[in-house]
């Protein structure tokens, strides 16, 4: 071999090595990201009781805004890493589980649910956001558990092989573009209604000055 050829081969061994290492550990901190965003979610009544006993008005708004801000981060984030679940080749290619796609899915809805409803004020709203961030986590949970992670225990091999979706890259696939569909579906739903609602807005602002009494009128008066 030549030693462009050496140096090539060495430099995609990296690339190749690096990019599956860092597919890895998002796989494996996912299921942190998850559980902090459960809590986060389900620490709402620990918070409300928590601002009731605050005596300071201002020291309750800066506990509820951090509150706040940590939560919906905690869910962006968790949204952004699970994108890895729509890349054809990474779903089919490596040992993933095959219902995270759906798990992002769930996690989208119940994003769209807390950008469209007042979560914190309306209790079926509320109730609507937890049963997705709930399925959507036991989507991921049980098989990066039962299968990605414990390929090596043998009774779990039949469960392992039937859930990772480097064993099942068919039926990965096909779940991997349902969920896209459902997504694209969802991001062009909330495109439309941000539009809707900006142009409502902008129709209100101009109707304002039309609505106000000319100079002369009030003179005149």
């Amino acid at each position: 071999m030549k030693p462009d050829d050496v140096t090539t081969a060495i430099t995609n061994a990296l690339v190749q090595g690096g990019s599956q290492w860092m597919i890895a550990t998002i796989v494996a901190f996912l299921p942190a990201l998850w559980t902090m965003t459960l809590i986060l979610h389900l620490g709402r009544p620990y918070v409300l009781r928590t601002l009731r006993r605050e005596g300071l008005r201002l020291g309750a708004d800066v506990w509820w805004m951090s509150y706040i801000l940590m939560r919906d981060a905690v869910l962006l984030i968790t949204f952004a890493l699970s994108w890895i679940f729509f890349q054809p080749n990474i779903v089919a290619g490596l040992a993933l589980p095959i219902t995270g796609p759906i798990a992002a899915l769930c996690l989208l809805i119940a994003l769209a649910v807390k950008l469209t409803r007042r979560v914190d004020n309306d209790i079926t709203a509320y109730r609507i956001a937890t049963a997705f961030l709930v399925l959507g986590a036991t989507l991921y949970y049980l098989p990066l558990v039962f299968a990605v992670e414990a390929a090596s225990q043998g009774y779990l091999a039949g469960f392992g092989a039937a859930v990772t979706s480097s064993s099942q890259p068919t039926a990965a696939l096909i779940i991997m573009w349902i969920s896209l569909a459902g997504v694209a579906i969802i991001a062009i739903w909330l495109f439309v209604r941000a539009w809707m609602a900006a142009t409502r807005a902008m129709g209100k602002r101009l109707e304002q000055p039309k609505k106000q009494t000319p100079p002369e009128q009030a003179t005149a008066v």
